[in-house]
């Protein structure tokens, strides 16, 4: 990869790469359209297959759900249910993948006119995952099929407690699967280890997607057996709205069908025929039609206040409400809660980046504590992540001495498989994930164990992925290209996520005219170019790096290279164009 801009060291100490063969936008010559189609042949797009990605459709991307294992035996079975008007449960994950994937089988089942009931356990009562107590009370209450949604694929004891209760099980989940299968009627999981490769090349899906492929599974073997020659298929395209947020909150990866998920789930999301999710967006202060941004940093922490800090049903009953005044009702009390997350998110934050100070330089940036609260460590994780440049764990001690523990990883490096290593080793009493995320519970007493365990494991790992950090720029626009009608040009290429980054812009040289702290350590500064142009810019949480500093001291005669991503800002009274900075580099 070629370095861009002659930048081998920025402020922040990592090269400037282009992604791809970069693109000097300030040729006025230079058209959008050939931006995007680089833009998407940097982000392994076949150069065949550029329409479809500039378009993505389901049609297009969407496989034919029988190739996945167990699929057919799981969709049959929910067709028996229901024709016989079976007492069916959806038994989901507490965050947003796990409240969108229950949401959107109660909301096809009641259009096939079966009444599915849900169930979300508790995350500080019950832990993550299904509990052999949970799913024998809930065949004891009648149910003859239960049907766990983003959580499973792990839940040995429970699975066989429910089948020796004459309970069937269906897992629709996508954690990392272990050799050996739980006792289910039927898993459903891309990342079994005994699936084939067309279907695995699909292991990137949230629960979410997973639970589309099903539910469209079930409304072909219904369409089979007749049950539509009286009644109207149901609008399963409807649901997309649905699929979308779980994607995009479970940080799944923005390529192949998931991008049309999000693409198409978008356009339905902006008719806001989904009451609750309506309500969510007016609670969010959303008034224009949502972007896929929007789901990660307004929507999604919202349903995810409800698992973390409230009623961890809070978000199944928002998406599947038709009652417009309880959806206000939840939406607002989702909106309270997430308040309430911020602050206890805060507190826990300080707290364990202190602990971040005194660990030293270990693969896995690990810290616990007495008294956290579960439903943060998450969120705190990937904080810790960012700020270390490496894995980070954190766990949260209850009074017994048994640590709940959340991880999230870097690129290159397979936490979820680390984690599941850790538990086969006796290390762990639970865990589990995927290569960017993960859970477990931990004794107290075997911390230091794990991590040693984790640094034997994944240091090589970490450390070439250190190695490799560099800024990936994707084009260099004078200042003022950074302007509306580029940032709209830009979304063609999306939708942008994980897996799929966003575009990043590098632009100048410029001279900083006024810079300040603003919100909770937030830069922001206004810029001009040689053109006589300025722009406006922010680092979120930045003002204390290196890279904060540096802009905050800047002398007027100096001049520097910025690199960020553009952005609309809307709040003024024309949209105007500034850019979220992630890095800059001096220019004299």
């Amino acid at each position: 990869m070629t370095i861009a801009l002659n930048i081998s060291r920025s402020i922040s100490g990592q090269p400037w790469r282009w992604r791809g063969q970069g693109a000097d936008a300030r040729d006025p010559g230079y058209r959008p359209d050939d931006l995007v189609t680089q833009l998407l042949l940097a982000r392994g797009c076949p150069r065949e297959a550029v329409e479809a990605h500039r378009n993505p459709t389901i049609r297009h991307f969407m496989p034919d759900p029988s190739l996945f294992r167990d699929m057919d035996a799981a969709a049959d079975r929910l067709a028996d249910a229901v024709q016989s008007q079976e007492d069916v449960r959806i038994f989901g994950d507490y965050d947003v993948d796990g409240a969108t994937s229950a949401a959107l089988l109660i909301r096809l089942l009641r259009d096939l006119g079966l009444n599915a009931k849900p169930y979300i356990p508790d995350r500080l009562m019950e832990g993550y995952g299904p509990s052999g107590e949970a799913l024998v009370r809930l065949a004891g209450e009648g149910a003859s099929l239960i049907v766990t949604v983003d959580c499973g694929a792990q839940a040995f004891d429970a699975l066989l407690q429910a089948k020796q209760a004459g309970v069937d099980v269906v897992v629709v989940d996508h954690h990392k699967c272990a050799a050996a299968l739980p006792e289910a009627f039927a898993l459903v999981n891309p990342n079994r280890l005994d699936e084939a490769d067309e279907a695995a090349a699909h292991g990137h899906l949230a629960a979410v997607g997973v639970a589309f492929l099903l539910g469209a599974a079930l409304v072909r073997t219904l369409r089979a057996r007749g049950w539509f020659a009286a009644r109207s298929e149901p609008p399963l395209m409807e649901l997309l709205d649905i699929v979308a947020l779980g994607t995009v909150a479970d940080v799944a990866q923005l390529k192949g069908l998931n991008r049309a998920f999000v693409a198409q789930g978008l356009k339905v999301m902006a008719k806001r025929r989904n009451i609750g999710l309506a309500a969510l967006m007016d609670a969010s202060r959303l008034s224009r039609a949502p972007l896929c941004h929007d789901l990660g940093f307004a929507l999604g922490p919202r349903i995810n206040a409800g698992g973390r800090v409230g009623k961890a049903d809070l978000g199944v009953r928002l998406l599947t409400t038709e009652d417009p005044l309880e959806a206000a009702r939840i939406a607002a009390e989702l909106d309270r809660l997430n308040e309430e997350r911020r602050a206890i998110e805060s507190l826990v934050q300080e707290q364990a980046e202190a602990l971040l100070e005194a660990q030293g330089n270990r693969a896995v940036a690990l810290v616990s504590g007495a008294g956290w609260h579960p439903g943060v460590i998450g969120i705190v994780a990937g904080r810790l992540k960012e700020k270390a440049g490496r894995p980070a764990i954190v766990i949260a001690l209850d009074e017994d001495g048994l640590g709940k523990g959340s991880g999230r990883s870097i690129s290159g490096v397979d936490l979820g498989a680390a984690v599941l290593a850790a538990k086969d080793g006796g290390l762990l009493v639970a865990g589990g994930g995927h290569a960017m995320a993960a859970g477990l519970t931990v004794a107290a007493e075997k911390l230091d164990a794990l991590i040693d365990f984790l640094d034997d494991r994944l240091s090589a790992a970490v450390a070439r992925s250190r190695d490799d950090r560099a800024l990936m720029i994707d084009a260099v626009l004078a200042p003022a290209g950074v302007n509306p009608d580029f940032v709209a040009a830009m979304e063609a290429g999306g939708p942008y996520g994980a897996g799929w980054p966003a575009p990043l812009i590098a632009s100048g040289p410029m001279r900083v005219i006024k810079a300040d702290v603003v919100g909770n350590g937030h830069l922001r500064a206004i810029m001009a170019g040689d053109d006589g142009r300025s722009i406006k810019t922010i680092a979120f949480r930045k003002a204390e790096t290196e890279l904060g500093q540096a802009i905050l001291a800047a002398p007027r005669d100096r001049r520097l290279w910025v690199a960020g991503r553009a952005k609309i800002d809307d709040w003024g009274a024309r949209p105007a164009a500034e850019l979220h900075l992630e890095d800059a580099a001096w220019a004299d």
